[in-house]
């Protein structure tokens, strides 16, 4: 029988002793503040105590969680705040308990490895060693007894033995291959987050550069570089972990044989890079074959992102993700309800999700590029005006990094004092991610105007010569460039774009989710459409505080057929309609072309109207190749009519055949 919870006697200092070996005073209001933000899981207090059956045991066991494990990371986390002023990253550190006991306490003794704070694992070992020889006395004793035992189980569960070279260097977590920028960083964001990390590029000069810039910010003992691959494999643990972020195509294909005769069955190779689903479904059915696990994974963040926290979408095995599950939690941006990674789905899932996401980053920056034109162009802003207009976007729904970023473009001054956006030539590069979405959205029949109207902003913009020689042509002609509206109202027109900006990026986002849903549908994949908007809240290009009301979305409704159908984005679409047609229409009065805005508005238009036109377009199907029709008053039934005396009564339809 469980033992019974016992009253404070009359008189006494409740916990004194297990006060002192929890290694610090309580903290009221950390606790409090812990308990708000949901620190705690209802299964943690049995797992402790492996009892909870009844409320009363249940309640006691919650008592002994706070009087422990709360008032314990409150304590470490203290005093790694009180650190901050030592250049160590103290507060940083402190987060990470936090996150740990939150996530999994048996993954405590993370935490504590981050803060260094042996001591107090010291501490709690010693209350339970002078315990232990009360485990027969009275039941206070014994409770005694078993706090402190928890608290060394928690504090301090069996370390792990570390594996050692025979140099006596302690054995790598994973390893990662191709030290360009993202690698680079993202090696040191590893190796700051407490894992031992091996790192390997094929040009020497970069691994030397990772391990100088690791030395300087003193992260050396995590991590080492190798010049020789063999050598680098065999500085890892088994199961085997290898990260890749080289280009995709090729070099992945040439780095994966360099790494197959090193490695074994079970151990597992994780591509980071943009690469094409199906190469990575490819590569991982082959390498299953030999027993090597493969995975494609999602990174978006950049440089910064990297470094600091990225957004992570992991595709491949569930067996594969629970191998790299750790790190990949540790290192992912952290944002109000967990880390910014989940495992997405089997295959190239993780891929497919990170290939959608920029195709949306195409739509979001196109439709700021369009505010920016019409603000600039219709409106007459000055670059400082712009900057104001919006700073101040970016405090309210629309609050995103790619809003941030375009006000400190704006105000950024080159050496001669004017805006260097002015100087930049309007010619835009592309890495072919966007156009991947936009083929997928048509090989799915899913409809995607917004991304499609991106990607071919992207196109007409490498066509400068030609547009040069056609403004030429056309003004000779008679045509007028755009040119600012007369008495036009500033600050109206700035409250009106940032309505057709924001209604115009709930139809993108609507698009680039329902492409994923679809292949999801197609390959089996089971994609949480919800958890991908949650996982873009931190860490990528697209994030943005819209992304939560996204989550949210999906919370209510997994089954949501579209995102402008949940009720609360409805609504703001109908709210942002007059102001999304008057920025449209004097757009297209001046010549000014708006293609994200109006095909996002023709894109809400056609969805929320019962009847379009597309009878006539059947019908003219029917009429010259014998498609057949569909009839409203006779539903299930195919139809075809000679239309003409010159088509022929005995002509073959065909109800299958799509033109």
């Amino acid at each position: 029988m469980p033992p019974q919870p016992q009253k404070k006697k009359a008189g006494t200092k409740k916990g004194k002793k297990d006060k002192d070996a929890a290694g610090g005073a309580t903290v009221p209001a950390a606790l409090a503040n812990l308990k708000k933000r949901g620190l705690f899981s209802k299964d943690l207090p049995n797992m402790m105590y492996g009892y909870g059956d009844t409320k009363t045991h249940y309640q006691a066991t919650v008592d002994l969680v706070e009087d422990i494990a709360v008032e314990y990371a409150t304590a470490l986390a203290q005093s790694a705040l009180d650190r901050t002023s030592t250049g160590k990253g103290g507060k940083l550190q402190a987060e990470d308990v936090l996150f740990v006991v939150r996530k999994d306490p048996k993954k405590f003794a993370r935490g504590m490895q981050l803060l260094q704070m042996n001591e107090e694992i010291k501490t709690a070992k010693k209350a339970f060693e002078e315990t232990e020889q009360l485990k027969d006395a009275d039941e206070p004793a014994n409770r005694s007894a078993r706090r402190a035992q928890r608290i060394f189980a928690i504090a301090a569960p069996e370390a792990p033995t570390e594996e050692k070279q025979s140099g006596g260097v302690v054995m790598a977590e994973i390893g990662l291959i191709g030290l360009a920028v993202m690698g680079q960083n993202f090696a040191l964001n590893v190796a700051e987050h407490g894992f031992k990390i091996s790192v390997y590029n094929r040009s020497y000069e970069k691994t030397e550069a990772a391990v100088k810039r690791a030395n300087k910010e003193g992260l050396g003992d995590n991590l080492h570089g190798y010049k020789d691959l063999k050598e680098f494999v065999g500085s890892l643990k088994k199961p085997r972990r290898v990260m890749f972020l080289v280009k995709a195509g090729s070099p992945v294909d040439a780095t994966i044989e360099s790494l197959r005769p090193l490695l074994e069955k079970g151990d597992i190779m994780i591509d980071g890079g943009n690469e094409w689903y199906e190469n990575t479904e490819m590569r991982a059915k082959k390498l299953e074959d030999i027993g090597i696990m493969y995975m494609g994974m999602g990174v978006s963040g950049g440089e910064e992102g990297a470094r600091n926290g990225p957004s992570l979408m992991p595709g491949g095995t569930p067996e594969a993700y629970q191998h790299i599950e750790p790190i990949v939690q540790a290192v992912a941006a952290q944002v109000n309800d967990g880390p910014c990674v989940t495992y997405v789905g089997p295959g190239g899932a993780g891929n497919f999700v990170k290939m959608v996401h920029n195709g949306i980053e195409y739509g979001d920056m196109q439709l700021i590029s369009e505010a920016y034109d019409v603000l600039r162009t219709v409106g007459g802003l000055s670059n400082e005006e712009m900057v104001e207009a919006f700073n101040e976007w970016n405090a309210t729904e629309l609050d995103s990094f790619l809003i941030e970023i375009s006000a400190l473009i704006l105000a950024f001054k080159d050496e001669d004092g004017q805006p260097l956006v002015n100087k930049i030539l309007d010619k835009t590069g592309m890495k072919g991610t966007g156009k991947w979405t936009v083929q997928q959205a048509a090989e799915l029949s899913v409809p995607a105007p917004t991304i499609e109207a991106a990607l071919d902003g992207r196109f007409l913009s490498g066509l400068k010569d030609q547009r040069v020689k056609a403004a030429k042509l056309f003004q000779k002609l008679g045509a007028t460039e755009p040119k600012p509206e007369p008495g036009v109202d500033k600050a109206a027109l700035v409250k009106e774009v940032k309505q057709a900006l924001y209604a115009s990026k709930i139809c993108s986002y609507a698009q680039g989710l329902n492409i994923i849903k679809a292949k999801s549908a197609e390959k089996s994949w089971d994609v949480d459409i919800g958890s991908m908007a949650r996982i873009w809240k931190g860490g990528c290009i697209i994030r943005a505080v819209f992304l939560d009301d996204i989550y949210q979305a999906y919370k209510r409704n997994p089954a949501l057929e579209n995102l402008m159908m949940d009720e609360e984005f409805g609504s703001k679409l109908v709210n942002s309609e007059k102001a999304w047609r008057s920025v449209v229409i004097k757009a297209i009065n001046a010549g000014l072309a708006v293609p994200g805005f109006s095909t996002s508005l023709a894109y809400y238009d056609t969805y929320r109207r019962e009847n379009v036109p597309a009878n006539l377009i059947q019908a003219q199907r029917d009429f010259f190749g014998s498609h057949t029709y569909e009839r409203t008053d006779k539903p299930g039934q195919a139809f075809h009519t000679v239309w003409d005396p010159r088509n022929s009564a005995d002509s073959i339809t065909s109800l299958a055949y799509n033109t």
